[in-house]
């Protein structure tokens, strides 16, 4: 069994092992690329004497389904729209059992007699009322005879308010 001291070390190390294995590291840029390689490909590409633009682009796996997807807006189309428009998009979003659901979807759950296994998302009239709203508001589509799934268009965006949200 060893010393004190000896088991101690050796808890130690098993220690540092799992924190370096747990934390997570963003991956370091390579030499041809700046740490902000997205927006330096933007500003190429805005004209200097402009407002500038947003730009969202993703590359995501899930479920076995690849999804590749960019988008960008100027900020004097941004700030010209009516955001109230965005209000039922936005609201869908704003409920627990409906997040849960769009998660639930991209994992690979797109039944409804799958989802409703799931005790958390309640009765089968809430579930559907959910998948209305979600429906409604272009983050789910029907793949017919009670399946669902997110519109690869929408995977990205989603992901994307995701991650915004979370800061």
């Amino acid at each position: 069994m060893g010393t004190v001291e000896e088991r101690l070390a050796a808890l130690e190390e098993q220690v540092t092992a799992l924190n370096e294995r747990l934390t997570p590291t963003a991956p370091a840029p390579t030499d041809s690329e700046g740490v902000f390689w997205a927006l330096d490909g933007l500003k190429q590409r805005l004209p200097s004497d402009g407002t500038g633009a947003v730009l969202y682009t993703g590359t995501v796996r899930v479920a076995g389904q690849h999804y590749d997807w960019q988008y960008g807006r100027t900020v004097d189309d941004v700030l010209a729209a009516d955001w109230t428009e965005l209000a039922t998009t936005l609201s869908a979003l704003a409920h627990p059992v409906r997040l849960r659901l769009l998660r639930e979807i991209l994992d690979g759950r797109q039944s409804t007699s799958e989802l409703a296994e799931i005790e958390e998302l309640g009765t089968t009239g809430q579930l559907h009322h959910h998948l209305r709203q979600i429906t409604a508001a272009g983050w789910l589509r029907s793949a017919g005879r009670g399946r669902w799934s997110v519109p690869a268009e929408r995977v990205v965006p989603l992901l994307t308010i995701l991650t915004a949200a979370g800061r």
